[in-house]
């Protein structure tokens, strides 16, 4: 499930699958898709699976026979110490930072570019007076060309730039996932946008959370085992 909120409140909730149908609706001319074809979003897994450890052994050779004494240590290390229960990683609460880094769209440019430098983030959510989520504030969306001013401009208009608030160059309206969202719906959705992370909502549209393209990444490189195929 998909949910857009702009300035106005909440502009749409709807099937992902539907994004590049209804964003264009919503003149928001600030997100761009990327051109990764994603025509066939919900292709199966092949289902071609290698078993672990084929491609390492030699054909032929005998697996090693552990001495007694290393069993015996391995095992009350096992009972001391249990591994942790592992289980595939499939939804968007699997993989989402639980407390997001935000700024107010009250805030200046040069103050949320502050925020953002602080906390080592290159994005967050914007939030109105009354805690709602309007926006999102990245930093690429602030470095782009077309909206910085020349390198001959005078300080002052430098000045400008940054002293203008956050409502004025943050992408709105923007998308945002549940929880429950299977992670190759998430990647569907970065995709078609463009943007390097979504706000995570609860069904009464309260954020939550933050997902990121490095969430992902780095679930792709630690165990448990990442599952796009889920849902």
């Amino acid at each position: 499930m998909l949910a857009i909120y702009g300035t106005s409140g909440l502009m749409y909730r709807g099937p992902i699958e539907d994004l590049r149908r209804v964003l264009p609706t919503l003149q928001s001319a600030r997100v761009r898709a990327l051109s990764t074809p994603v025509d066939r979003p919900d292709v199966a897994d092949s289902g071609h699976r290698v078993p672990a450890g084929r491609g390492d052994a030699r054909e032929g050779a005998a697996p090693p026979v552990p001495r007694p004494a290393a069993v015996a240590v391995q095992a009350y290390g096992e009972v001391q110490h249990p591994a942790p229960q592992r289980h595939p990683l499939e939804h968007v609460r699997d993989v989402m930072a639980a407390q997001a880094v935000t700024v107010d769209e009250s805030m200046t440019v040069a103050d949320g570019w502050r925020r953002l430098a602080e906390q080592g983030v290159g994005q967050a959510p914007v939030l109105d007076a009354q805690g709602r989520l309007v926006g999102l504030f990245t930093r690429g969306q602030m470095l782009s060309p077309e909206r910085l001013p020349r390198p001959e401009d005078s300080v002052l208009v430098w000045r400008s730039f940054l002293a203008q608030p956050l409502a004025a160059i943050m992408i709105t309206p923007v998308p945002a996932v549940t929880p429950e969202t299977p992670l190759r719906r998430l990647a569907l959705a970065l995709l078609v946008t463009g943007l390097p992370g979504l706000p995570v909502v609860s069904e009464a549209g309260a954020l939550i959370g933050f997902v990121s393209r490095s969430d992902v990444l780095k679930a792709v490189v630690h165990d448990p085992p990442l599952d796009l195929w889920a849902g």
